[in-house]
């Protein structure tokens, strides 16, 4: 029974990581359930076993893959001695989120769109967006420790939609500009964090 149950979340996990690359490159509206099966080598039957639907699919995936990186930068909260180091840090790791994950970002704020007017999205692109609040919260938040002043604003989501913009807006161009886009992101977070805090 430990075997099946194996080979079962193997097969999930194949299924997931393929449909994502499908998802990725071609997008929410245009990817469908039967060129996802194709392109992960499973049969639309062997995908209907598995999900009820495309959005059901979809679902799933979103929350496998934000499973993984929901603590991408809790190496750098950890590591940073400084608010110099934590800063350098954290924009390092925002551009290099954007040059290896594209594509899953380019599909995230796909979904996040989608889920206004589907309500079977909206539940765990909720979840999720709560979750990836949290994470900049702790970089945030570890950053004032460094300083040693409090934040400004207390309000997690106020500085989550701030620095989710910058990202998304980096994201929209990066296909385009390439690196000065990632430099220029960093550049706006060196000035950003700064100003989270109280002067006095």
């Amino acid at each position: 029974m430990e075997v099946v149950s194996t080979n079962h979340d193997a097969r999930l996990e194949q299924l997931a990581e393929s449909a994502l690359a499908t998802l990725g490159k071609l997008g929410y509206a245009r990817a469908s359930l039967h060129e996802i099966a194709d392109n992960a080598e499973f049969s639309d039957a062997d995908v209907h076993s598995y999900f009820d639907d495309k959005i059901d699919l979809v679902v799933y995936c979103v929350k496998y893959y934000k499973a993984k990186c929901v603590h991408r930068y809790d190496g750098v909260v950890e590591g940073a001695t400084t608010p110099q180091e934590l800063i350098e840090g954290f924009a390092a790791k925002l551009g290099e989120t954007i040059r290896e994950d594209a594509p899953m970002h380019r599909l995230w704020y796909d979904l996040r769109s989608q889920s206004m007017f589907e309500p079977r999205l909206r539940e765990v692109v909720t979840m999720i967006d709560r979750t990836l609040e949290e994470m900049v919260w702790r970089v945030v938040d570890r950053y004032a420790e460094l300083v040693g002043k409090p934040l400004i604003a207390a309000n997690s989501s106020a500085v989550y939609g701030m620095l989710d913009g910058l990202f998304q807006q980096t994201l929209l161009i990066y296909a385009d500009g390439g690196e000065p886009m990632i430099e220029a992101l960093a550049d706006e977070v060196r000035e950003l964090l700064p100003l989270l805090v109280r002067s006095s």
